[in-house]
């Protein structure tokens, strides 16, 4: 597929929390709301964008939550990577009924169900025009999915990371809970940090600032915006190095 003139990427990663699987307010995974990120996911591919996406499993299992409560850590976090896999799957029945291209790879090794993660095949697939989804995080405990997106942004040589949320961008506070809370446009990732913003961990932070990789926080639940955000539009928050 011919990648269309207006695009500003060629090659992304879109990153996807656990809860946009699941209606609002819900958990689990509704087929229907699977359906509606597949069809923003095939807008994107449609113009020629090389894609791939992390899911999160917070709809199913929050790692942290239960290691909060007492379970060993390692543990509750290959709980959470485990169900990134069954996100990952959904994903991709949604996809290829629609009559895209995809490969599901895995951090974990479970070969019935997903292809081993390896750098070298993922960006294969990509240059074939398959849409890959990344699941089984890093493969290790004490990660969180927006590393992985992190790292696996830079092992596939992704232009730039695309995070999905159900807000415009990223505010000085939260929107829901402080009226007076004011959106950024743009932010460098010295500014994240030490402002603490709650976009992304600091791991995943700093490992996009040491590799200069981009990040754009936007607003998923707006039909267009995927599609506007592989075309380079000013929408939601830019992160980056300091003009």
């Amino acid at each position: 597929m011919t990648p269309d003139a207006s695009l500003k990427y060629r090659r992304v990663l879109l990153k996807i929390s656990g809860e946009s699987f699941c209606a609002a307010g819900g958990a689990g995974i509704d087929a229907a709301q699977v359906d509606w990120i597949a069809q923003r996911i095939r807008r994107a591919r449609q113009v020629g964008v090389e894609l791939a996406v992390v899911c999160g499993g917070g709809n199913l299992v929050r790692g942290r939550e239960f290691s909060e409560r007492g379970m060993n850590r390692s543990s509750a976090d290959h709980m959470g990577m485990l169900a990134t896999v069954i996100n990952g799957l959904a994903l991709q029945d949604s996809l290829e009924r629609m009559g895209l291209e995809t490969r599901v790879m895995s951090a974990i090794h479970m070969e019935d169900v997903a292809e081993p993660y390896i750098r070298r095949r993922a960006i294969r697939h990509l240059e074939k025009g398959r849409i890959i989804i990344l699941v089984g995080g890093t493969g290790n405990p004490f990660f969180t999915t927006d590393t992985t997106a992190a790292l696996r942004s830079a092992e596939i040589g992704a232009q730039i990371l695309l995070k999905a949320t159900k807000v415009d961008g990223i505010y000085s506070a939260d929107p829901r809970r402080d009226a007076a809370a004011t959106r950024f446009e743009r932010l460098d990732y010295l500014e994240v940090l030490n402002r603490r913003l709650a976009v992304m961990d600091t791991t995943a932070v700093s490992l996009c600032m040491d590799n200069a990789l981009p990040i754009l926080v936007f607003d998923m639940s707006d039909a267009d915006n995927f599609e506007r955000a592989v075309r380079g539009e000013r929408i939601g928050t830019l992160v980056a190095a300091a003009e």
